[in-house]
């Protein structure tokens, strides 16, 4: 797979890091209680299709990224940076 940084073009997969999902709710306060936290830390969704996620350029510019990609295909539908999204 091959994505395309806003800075330096198009690199391989390689020089990226996941970070996972790029619409990711807030945390929950310190305080917001067991159930709260579980939900937030252990249930995340894992949808078929297009999503958003968090991609660092980790080995290139240090960029952090939103792809669009969709999940069954692999297919990049578009890259900006996360001050842009």
């Amino acid at each position: 797979m091959r994505i395309e940084c806003p800075h330096c073009g198009e690199r391989d997969l390689r020089e990226f890091y996941y970070q996972g999902d790029a619409t990711l709710a807030k945390r929950p306060a310190a305080d917001a209680g067991e159930d709260a936290w579980d939900h937030y830390v252990h249930l995340r969704k894992n949808p078929a299709g297009v999503t958003s996620e968090l991609w660092c350029h980790e080995r290139g510019c240090g960029a952090w990224i939103v792809v669009e990609r969709n999940t069954t295909t692999h297919a990049i539908t578009s890259t900006k940076l996360v001050g842009d999204f």
